[in-house]
């Protein structure tokens, strides 16, 4: 008895000195908390199993729905394009710059299947310590849109770039995520987070209206006394208003033939190459547009040798959570006139909610 009452006054000792030993080393700062200091092999090793086991134990009960219908599978490739590229990128996209700094990496789900049950677990409630959000927290998404990002991960490996270019095209609008807090259009919201592309901004309406050309930044611009009018330019707006239509019909291979060969599209501050918004963001804009409402207000344009711009403010008209939101979007277009046709050198968007009147309505 006496020894037993030995032992346990050891044992006891020592988890004092250990448990006082390990809040020194956490206090002193000596562990190197950075994203580039990996762990060691075998504590990398455990925290996967920990997670692993951590995530299969509390999905295996989990009942898995249809995942082969369509329109669900159509849902969550637009969720997925909206959400999910900047970490776990998508067919032809080999990195992305907030991902290649996360450790550890996301798997990158173009290439790796994951069970339904572990998917649907993970997308609804996280994973502490890591760049994975709850998606499901506080009813931000419901179940039912959860599994159609399922149902869409069941599809995704295996696919070719065209034909995710090609489903994320004919995806319906993300009415929970296309707009941000003031209404405006936001293909990213943390998901294709290495973007940020937003139609947001501070576009005052009519400020193009007597924009001077002398305020362009482009070369050849006209002397400062030649103003925007509407039909300043009618070939270049002709090409403008083409663009549009493309968009608006879901036309990718006539929106791409529009961009000249350098062109850049600006969105919120971020800036794509053509290449870039062509492989991505334009089946984005097109499954946004899809089921909106857009109305010109104005279009005016001017133009100096083979250099032009084109200016149009419009009112857009979508949906967001259930309810109507009326959006008041502005586009700067700079086009080229190469061979006798116009080309569209950069485009610039921005928008932002029209004011809500005294009503309540928009």
């Amino acid at each position: 008895m006496k020894k037993t009452t030995e032992y346990l006054i050891v044992i006891v000792v020592l988890a004092v000195v250990i448990a006082i030993g390990a809040a020194i080393w956490a206090w002193s700062g000596l562990y190197n908390i950075g994203a580039d200091d990996h762990h060691w092999k075998v504590t990398y090793n455990a925290l996967q199993t920990v997670r692993d086991r951590s995530i299969h134990v509390r999905s295996k009960d989990i009942k898995i729905p249809s995942l082969d219908d369509p329109q669900l599978i159509l849902k969550g490739a637009g969720q997925y394009a909206a959400m999910c590229t900047g970490c776990h990128l998508r067919p032809g996209m080999e990195d992305s710059e907030l991902r290649k700094g996360m450790y550890p990496q996301p798997p990158d789900l173009s290439k790796v299947h994951v069970d339904p049950q572990d998917a649907f677990w993970v997308i609804k409630h996280g994973i502490k310590m890591s760049a994975m959000p709850a998606w499901g927290l506080d009813g931000s998404h419901d179940d039912q849109t959860i599994w159609s990002m399922v149902a869409f991960l069941e599809k995704l490996p295996g696919m070719t770039p065209e034909q995710y270019k090609a489903i994320v095209a004919k995806a319906p609008p993300d009415e929970d995520m296309d707009m941000d807090e003031d209404g405006g259009h936001s293909h990213s919201h943390g998901s294709e987070a290495a973007h940020q592309d937003q139609h947001e901004g501070s576009a005052t309406p009519g400020m193009a209206m007597s924009a001077s050309m002398s305020g362009m930044d482009m070369p050849g611009a006209a002397p400062s006394d030649l103003e925007l009018k509407a039909g300043g330019s009618p070939q270049a707006e002709a090409t403008a208003q083409a663009f549009q239509a493309a968009l608006d019909n879901g036309n990718r291979d006539a929106a791409v033939a529009l961009l000249a060969d350098n062109a850049s599209i600006s969105e919120g501050g971020s800036t794509q190459s053509r290449a870039d918004y062509a492989s991505h963001h334009l089946g984005e804009d097109i499954a946004f547009l899809k089921n909106a409402q857009v109305k010109r207000l104005s279009r005016v344009s001017a133009a100096s040798g083979d250099r032009a711009q084109v200016v149009t403010e419009s009112e857009i008209r979508p949906t967001s959570k259930g309810r109507p939101v009326t959006l008041r979007s502005h586009e700067m277009m700079q086009l080229q006139r190469t061979n006798g046709a116009w080309k569209i050198v950069s485009i610039d968007w921005s928008s932002k909610a029209n004011p809500p009147s005294r009503d309540g309505s928009q």
